[in-house]
């Protein structure tokens, strides 16, 4: 099932002022067959992801390195599949080439996440927060993206959110040549830490049963400003996709995480060893994301190039550039 599900429910019709395009392009028509999405979905690549990459083509004219699109919404908002047609758009009508990195591709591996568990906080073996990524490592395999040259090639991590583990460094992935655009998305990109006054205020049960001195959100705090802000700085400008509220986070995860079930029984690999999450678990999963998740909703619009809004239905309704209303 997969995360748009809720734009074919009769009851939120999508209503547009102008015709569905007759005559679209067979890498769109392609992409969107391959991700099952309904054919409405050509509106929205029309309307917004675009103009997006126009205006990403625009801005990358000029710069020896690559450039680099930080992409952070919500989880379940649609990162990955929005960053797949902007990069196809990108190839296909600005000659650019494009490689597309998730900041869960960087998460320790479940052994080092136990480490954390034991030495500082139980919460850090969830995997999510900051302080639960390697950021050594994304920010070598960025650095090498940023200045690759055509003879050179970058190995790319791979988390297996099935196992709750990274990848063995067999089945990472590869890109050869020089990049001239850097996609990078997640949960967290951008974001900046919480005044510490905020931290001291339990957000949900999990902070307040199992955080009760605070010692877990002030570590989580601690790494954002730090590390990730020197990973983030490395991102030229960043798209947002504005979800209407954390309340609709559990449903949107809940879809993602069907998604990922149904793909691992399609090619006949759901098996007992998989973590994949059931509804209750889901509900705890997103409680450790809350905190900072609500603080992205209200502070990093101001801070994006654009804001690409969504409605509960997963909808786009608008995108905001920068300086424009």
């Amino acid at each position: 099932m997969p995360w748009f599900v809720s734009l074919l429910h009769p009851q939120y019709p999508i209503k547009h002022n102008y015709q569905v395009n007759q005559s679209v392009p067979s890498h769109i028509t392609q992409l969107i067959n391959q991700h099952v999405l309904p054919k409405q979905f050509e509106l929205w690549v029309d309307e917004y992801f675009r103009p997006l990459a126009q205006d990403i083509a625009g801005r990358q004219q000029g710069v020896s390195r690559a450039y680099v699109l930080g992409i952070q919404g919500t989880q379940g908002s649609g990162k990955s599949t929005i960053s797949e047609f902007l990069k196809v758009l990108l190839e296909k009508e600005h000659n650019l080439t494009c490689a597309v990195l998730s900041i869960d591709d960087f998460y320790f591996t479940l052994k080092q996440r136990m480490v954390l568990a034991n030495s500082i906080h139980p919460l850090l073996k969830t995997r999510g927060v900051p302080g639960t990524h390697d950021i050594p490592l994304a920010m070598a395999v960025l650095g090498e993206l940023k200045d690759q040259k055509a003879h050179e090639n970058t190995q790319l991590p791979r988390f297996n959110k099935a196992n709750d583990d990274r990848h063995g460094p067999e089945l990472w992935g590869e890109i050869t040549g020089k990049v001239d655009v850097i996609i990078f998305e997640g949960w967290c990109v951008g974001l900046p830490p919480q005044d510490e006054k905020a931290l001291s205020t339990p957000c949900n049960d999990l902070e307040k049963n199992e955080d009760s001195k605070g010692l877990w959100r002030s570590y989580v705090n601690n790494q954002l400003a730090e590390s990730y802000q020197t990973l983030f700085s490395l991102i030229d400008d960043l798209l947002v996709l504005q979800a209407p509220s954390f309340d609709v986070v559990y449903e949107w995860r809940l879809l993602q995480e069907q998604k990922l079930i149904n793909s691992l029984q399609g090619k006949g690999r759901l098996h007992e060893g998989n973590r994949t999450l059931d509804n209750e678990k889901v509900k705890r999963f997103i409680s450790h994301y809350q905190r900072l998740t609500e603080h992205a909703l209200n502070c990093l619009p101001a801070r994006a190039s654009w804001v690409l809004y969504q409605n509960a239905q997963h909808q786009f309704t608008k995108m905001v550039t920068a300086g424009k209303k």
